[in-house]
């Protein structure tokens, strides 16, 4: 049996600060289902359960200080904002954290 994501993700955690991706040459963001498949990856590692589902409204432009909301929805159906924040940029490689939002 799964049970939902621990009760801490909604409590505004910062989950994840150094993730990264590359992006391809002459391109200035990375696209929705890298980034949706990056934080699924990232959550799944730091809690131990892959959440149901990860959506983000679009690709996320490659700039420090970018945000992006994004939604997570556990295995038991509760869902949560996530906040994506690009950390530094060098070359194609996009760091970013995630953080789970209580609103």
């Amino acid at each position: 049996m799964r049970i939902g994501f621990p009760v801490s993700l909604a409590c505004g955690v910062v989950l994840v600060a150094g993730c990264s991706f590359s992006f391809g040459v002459g391109s200035t963001s990375v696209e929705r289902p890298t980034v949706e498949q990056q934080v699924a990856d990232q959550l799944a590692a730091k809690v131990g359960q892959r959440p149901k589902a990860v959506v983000c409204p679009g690709d996320l432009k490659g700039e420090q200080g970018t945000t992006m909301r994004c939604q997570l929805e556990a295995n038991d159906g509760t869902k949560l904002g996530l906040t994506v924040t690009v950390t530094s940029v060098k070359g194609s490689d996009v760091k970013f954290k995630i953080k789970v939002d209580n609103k």
